[in-house]
């Protein structure tokens, strides 16, 4: 129930690779992942009705957009059948028997945990693996695997509407990474302390056998992974860790740096991700690799030919000498580190961002102000007006318009759009070669990319 989402359509397809017979249903039903679940012959039901449990199935996996008044929950406790969240069943099926890892955060989660299948898999560990993006080197998000480990991202976000609690309580993990916790997701969390009782009840579930790395450069990571009863690996900045990073060179195509364990040099890396924040997220890869005992050359070299993600900082194309980014960054801090990385990897460029307030929390006031201090690495800013939340006062709603105001105050240009239709006019009447325009969304942003790059390739036939 719910199969279109991104994490529910990977375990259906991975249910099917493993040989069941599966069959779903979803109100949205859209590509890609209706296109990725016909490939599978999988079975969609448009729309949820008791119907679609007859014939009966043995399980039923309930994803956590199903509420409890939804036609098919109340037909399902009616008639008895076995049912599971999403994250019982891939702990079930998948995670049982195998060394999880799994990767949580507020910050960088789908980044790090792709990072680490690949490497895994570049030094002939393939893992299994499910993660939030499209893996390249796989040329998906989820891989069944052949060796001991099971990749994990772990998401804070509550379980099902009969689980409350986080997903990344069903993950089994023997290793865990802690990237950053800050507060977000405010339509399930009150504040940042409901957030951190999320993130320590995951450090009571460690094994006093297994490994928390660490990102020390948090205040609130340190302290709520001290809790944990295992022990604890710290990565970071600066040398209060166990593992460091130094002398940090940003180039467009990649980021350049010294990493540093137990105040020795444990050697030069490349990765083709730029930015401070990437470095970090690679550095938690390399100690969690270190930690299982593989060979310190196969994972620098693993790290230079990582493929990336798509939708991190990924290039869409270049017409015109004019650059289209596509990342995934919504959160004030995500957006500041995005933004601050390709200022430094785009050194001398005009950075253009354009960004859609599309989550719960973006769409909220809660970040108003900090939304004016994330963007300092851009030239120019151009905000959509987000979709209005439903049963919320305007006075606490997020304002697009008031954004641009105060990034004027500090001497950034900036401009709001009632729609993406504005501000793809206004690009098309602006860019000038030599840009770099990164559109910033955890959504689709009304396809935005594309349509920009057919506008620049339909203004260059025209010269």
């Amino acid at each position: 129930m719910g199969i279109c989402g991104t994490g529910m359509g990977s375990l259906a397809g991975m249910l099917k690779d493993s040989g069941y017979v599966v069959t779903g249903s979803d109100e949205n039903v859209y590509p890609p992942m209706s296109d990725f679940l016909a490939a599978c012959n999988i079975e969609i039901n448009i729309g949820y009705s008791a119907e679609n449990l007859t014939p009966q199935p043995d399980l039923v996996v309930v994803g956590n957009t199903i509420r409890k008044t939804n036609p098919e929950a109340l037909a399902l406790a009616e008639l008895g059948i076995p049912y599971v969240s999403f994250p019982q069943a891939l702990g079930h099926y998948f995670l049982a028997g195998k060394t999880s890892l799994v990767v949580t955060g507020t910050h960088g989660k789908t980044t790090t945990s792709s990072l680490l299948a690949t490497l895994l898999h570049k030094a002939g560990q393939t893992p299994g693996f499910m993660v939030g993006g499209l893996v390249q080197t796989f040329g998906r998000n989820y891989n069944l695997g052949h060796s001991p480990y099971f990749v994990i991202e772990g998401d804070e976000y509550d379980t099902a509407f009969f689980d409350k609690g986080a997903k990344f309580l069903h993950y089994q993990p023997h290793i865990a990474i802690v990237t950053s916790i800050e507060f977000d997701h405010a339509d399930i969390f009150a504040d940042l302390e409901a957030v951190k009782n999320s993130f320590a009840g995951l450090m009571a579930i460690m094994e006093k056998d297994g490994y928390v790395v660490a990102c020390y450069d948090s205040p609130v990571v340190r302290e709520i992974t001290a809790r944990a009863p295992c022990t604890v690996i710290g990565y970071g900045s600066d040398g209060g860790s166990e593992w460091t990073i130094r002398n940090l060179a940003v180039k467009p195509d990649s980021t350049v740096f010294d990493v540093v364990h137990q105040g020795k040099l444990y050697g030069t890396c490349k990765s083709p991700m730029p930015g401070r924040h990437n470095a970090l997220n690679a550095l938690a890869v390399i100690a969690v690799l270190d930690r299982l005992g593989l060979d310190k050359e196969a994972i620098i070299s693993g790290l230079g030919s990582f493929e990336g993600i798509r939708r991190r900082q990924e290039i869409r194309g270049v017409i015109n000498d004019i650059t289209v980014i596509d990342d995934f960054a919504h959160h004030p801090t995500a957006v500041r580190e995005t933004l601050a990385a390709l200022k430094q990897a785009y050194e001398g460029h005009r950075l253009v961002a354009v960004f859609e307030p599309r989550t719960n929390s973006s769409r909220r006031q809660i970040f108003q102000k900090d939304y004016v201090s994330a963007f300092d690495g851009a030239d120019l800013v151009l905000v959509r007006e987000p979709v209005p939340l439903d049963n919320f006062p305007a006075d606490q709603l997020f304002s697009s318009r008031q954004l641009a105001a105060d990034l004027k105050k500090r001497n950034i240009d900036a401009f709001s759009f009632a729609d993406t239709d504005g501000i793809l006019t206004y690009l098309q009447n602006t860019l000038l070669p030599g840009d770099v325009v990164a559109i910033l969304s955890n959504g689709g942003f009304d396809n935005i990319h594309t349509r920009l790059l057919e506008i620049l390739k339909k203004v260059r036939s025209q010269e």
